[in-house]
């Protein structure tokens, strides 16, 4: 409220300046300080997790699925986070109760998955809940593969020579 406050008496200071003055130059020099403030106080820091690359040009981290670590490749080609079984398995994940039903083309060719929801997948400050992923059988897959269905919620992504930089939302 003390902000809106503010930028209204900015305001009418603009428009007192544009009556007193009738200076074109003092109008402009009043209205770039109101916006100058204006931008100051608006702009939103996002949350942001910077990632080396790895020897093999892969971008490798560690995540914390419901409060366990793991191991993950970024992979903008899945469509979905993806975990190995014996991830899954460390993390608490109902494996008993999931169906191998969903059709999927991993490194080493064709597989079944499972689908399921993880409450709570971080990286770094990055935290996201509910998000969709999968569950590979046991010895199907070396690594797990941040994918997609984490990637989408994110601000952006940016890559700068070795680096990529995971922005959040505020």
């Amino acid at each position: 409220m003390s902000r809106l406050i503010l930028v209204i008496l900015l305001l009418m200071a603009t428009v007192g300046a544009v009556v007193a003055y009738n200076d074109p130059e003092q109008v402009a020099r009043a209205s770039d300080t109101v916006s100058d403030f204006l931008r100051k106080r608006t702009t939103v820091k996002t949350q942001a997790v910077e990632i080396q690359r790895g020897r093999g040009g892969e971008f490798a981290l560690l995540a914390r699925i419901n409060g366990v670590n793991a191991p993950m490749v970024v992979d903008t080609g899945a469509t979905s986070v993806v975990l190995t079984y014996e991830t899954a398995k460390a993390a608490g994940l109902p494996l008993e109760l999931l169906d191998y039903n969903v059709d999927v083309e991993t490194a080493g060719g064709h597989t079944k998955a499972a689908r399921l929801t993880l409450d709570r997948l971080a990286i770094g400050k990055l935290v996201e809940r509910s998000v969709p992923a999968l569950v590979v059988p046991h010895g199907t897959m070396k690594t797990n593969l941040l994918g997609m269905s984490f990637l989408d919620r994110l601000e952006r992504l940016e890559v700068r020579a070795d680096r990529l930089k995971l922005h959040g939302y505020q």
